[in-house]
């Protein structure tokens, strides 16, 4: 990796050795199954948190969600889908109906709980918790309203929140976003939560209770296709087309599906030259081109057509655009390996972090 004379690059992933560890004697307990809580837990043991992660006798669900099935942490065989999202923790095992006693302890013990317990089952469990504890308790619908205690998977999510609806092909049936990304964007959430907390509690010496919930995860990533939905407009499925934004979608080139995406004036007229595109003048507007859809969508792809994805790149350089991957070309891309994308955990090849750090190099410090 590349850095300037006065930085060095400090990388968040296991394998570091250098890297650096802002929440370094932190202790989180993980009480957590599935993947929104164990991504979260994941992130804080990146970030240098010593994560104990308790699963039941016959383990995590996703231990089994498989195939594909991979030599794991512990040297057993479990699903690709446990390995994603478990990098970094210390696991035991515990029956939570016959060592109730023991967890207790353990809740005192440490400075985060993450639970995913259906609501009201930690509060059964442990009862109070010490003040400086921070529990951050994530749940499907939360820990209040008419669907409290209603059951949730990112398939039903994507289903109620409205995603499904605006995912998918305008001629075909709904479709769900390709990973579990509310469960995703809820342990980010979490993340971000208990980091809050924790600043607090340098503060105030106080923890705190943390209420996250994939329902109101799912609302708030709806983001602009919400405040559309509160304009009046009622969002559909377009493919991989933008609502506010034309063109901007996935075309089909010679050798394969490639995207191109306009956010401004300048770089429409940096694509109509590029591609020698004959338009309307008033194609200039982004307002123009959404009325007239598809109108211009047909004159890009026509001129898209006749190029492969190769020389599309080197044409269209300055304008958002790339070709349509599968994951493993991602997972190949040069820019993966110049990133650290991958990492070797415990003998396991898995998604690195994403965190990464800049700090001043110690060799161009002044004294």
């Amino acid at each position: 990796m590349t850095a300037s004379a006065n930085e060095a690059y400090i990388e968040l992933n296991p394998s570091s050795a250098e890297g650096m560890q802002p929440l370094s004697g932190v202790r989180v307990l993980d009480l957590s199954r599935i993947l929104a809580g164990p991504h979260a837990a994941q992130t804080l043991s990146d970030l240098g948190a010593e994560v104990l992660k308790l699963e039941a006798p016959w383990g995590d669900d996703t231990r089994s969600w498989g195939p594909p099935f991979q030599s794991g942490f512990d040297a057993q065989n479990v699903a690709s889908y446990f390995l994603s999202c478990n990098r970094g923790k210390r696991i035991e095992t515990v029956n939570i109906k016959q060592e109730q006693e023991r967890i207790r302890s353990l809740v005192a013990e440490h400075d985060v709980v993450i639970e995913n317990f259906k609501p009201g089952t930690f509060d059964a469990i442990v009862g109070e918790v010490p003040e400086k504890t921070i529990v951050c308790s994530i749940s499907g619908y939360g820990q209040d309203g008419p669907r409290r205690d209603e059951v949730a998977f990112d398939l039903t999510m994507q289903a109620r929140s409205g995603i499904m609806s605006i995912t998918g092909d305008a001629d075909a049936g709904p479709a769900k976003v390709g990973v579990a990304w509310i469960d995703v964007m809820t342990g980010m959430n979490a993340v971000s939560s208990i980091l809050a907390a924790l600043y607090h509690r340098e503060k105030t010496g106080k923890g705190a209770r943390i209420d996250i919930s994939l329902w109101d995860t799912a609302l708030a990533s709806l983001v602009n296709q919400g405040h559309n939905a509160l304009a009046g407009i009622t969002p559909g499925r377009m493919g991989s087309a933008h609502p506010n934004l034309v063109p901007y979608k996935a075309f089909e080139a010679s050798d394969g599906w490639f995207a191109i995406g306009v956010g401004t004036e300048n770089q429409w007229h940096k694509l109509v030259d590029a591609l020698e595109l004959d338009v309307p003048a008033n194609w200039k507007d982004n307002s123009a081109r959404i009325e007239e859809r598809a109108a211009v969508e047909a004159t890009v792809q026509a001129a898209v057509s006749a190029l492969d994805r190769p020389t599309l790149e080197g044409l269209l350089a300055g304008i958002p655009c790339a070709p349509v991957n599968t994951v493993n070309e991602a997972l190949a891309d040069a820019q993966t390996e110049a990133r650290g994308g991958l990492v070797e955990h415990n003998g396991v090849m898995t998604l690195a972090s994403p965190l990464r750090f800049i700090q001043p190099s110690n060799e161009n410090s002044e004294v």
